[in-house]
């Protein structure tokens, strides 16, 4: 970039920019997410632009379309319009609840549905996650309504609240979803062979190694 120099009326130095690129953005969407700079839930803009050659500020030529953006309404910082697939911290949230809750169908689903200790554990996990209305009598009713569809009904409910939920969580996170559904199994006594299939696969969708899984899984049943 080419600067010119001169003095003001002040008699100080001044420095005035002669050519340049200018952008002129056009905004063709709004929504929140999660802006990487804030470090929190902000809403954004996306916006596209062209590039014009400028002489002393002034547009004169044009320097064809710049690269689409997401603008955040806060910092200002532009973003790649990957920013915006990054769940805001709601979202996020929302997603570990239906995590536990479907990591406590499957569970219940295996064995352990007819005890009592073990429908009160789960109540009381699903509680713990975020949703304080939950009853034994709507945990049976939903659990009703997966059995009906057969075996893979529980498994399908896993992978829609756990694979897109896995890589956006570190080990510990995944860890302590795993050990959520082993409290439930153990609620009732030992794990029946069918709960520690469905814990197993569980792991597997968190993408735990089997043998931290099979160490979770172990430590969670020795008595601290």
């Amino acid at each position: 970039m080419v600067h010119s120099r001169g003095r003001d009326d002040h008699g100080g130095k001044r420095r005035r920019r002669v050519l340049g690129t200018r952008t002129a953005w056009r905004v063709t969407g709004d929504g929140e997410f999660f802006c990487p700079r804030c470090g929190g839930d902000r809403c954004y803009q996306e916006l596209t632009g062209r590039r014009r050659f400028a002489v002393l500020g002034i547009p004169v030529l044009p320097r064809g379309a710049a690269d689409p953006v997401v603008a955040c309404a806060a910092c200002r910082g532009h973003f790649p319009p990957s920013a915006v697939t990054v769940p805001t911290t709601m979202r996020l949230a929302g997603m570990l609840r239906d995590a536990v809750h479907a990591v406590a169908l499957a569970v219940l689903a295996a064995g352990g549905a007819e005890d009592r200790g073990a429908r009160r554990t789960a109540v009381e996990v699903i509680r713990e996650a975020g949703y304080p209305d939950c009853t034994e009598e709507r945990l049976l009713t939903l659990l009703a309504v997966v059995s009906a569809e057969g075996p893979r009904g529980a498994d399908t409910e896993l992978g829609q609240a756990l694979d897109p939920l896995a890589p956006l969580l570190a080990v510990p996170g995944r860890e302590s979803l795993l050990l959520r559904g082993a409290r439930i199994a153990l609620a009732d006594g030992p794990y029946l062979a069918a709960e520690s299939t469905v814990l197993a696969g569980i792991g597997r969708r968190l993408d735990l190694a089997p043998a931290d899984t099979a160490r979770l899984l172990t430590a969670a049943r020795t008595p601290s």
